[in-house]
């Protein structure tokens, strides 16, 4: 029988736990970088080049787990 919740996080080599973990890290990160856009929105002077540089940072984070899980499936 298929594990609707294992399934994906064992694909990607990771525990239902640590998947969470993981994923749940990255929705905080991702709310701190919209508030520091909706910040910037009102004041264009605050965070003029921290948002767009942490947008990058946790994009090639994911691009770089992507990457080794695609690496191990070869």
């Amino acid at each position: 029988m298929k594990n609707i919740f294992k399934d994906h996080p064992n694909k990607v080599g990771e525990t239902y736990f640590e998947h969470f973990l993981k994923a749940f890290g990255f929705g905080i990160k991702l709310m701190l970088i919209s508030i520091r856009v909706f910040i910037h929105a009102i004041f264009p002077w605050c965070f003029e080049h921290s948002t767009s540089d942490r947008i990058k940072k946790l994009n090639d984070t994911l691009q770089d787990r992507k990457n080794s899980v695609n690496a191990g499936e070869n």
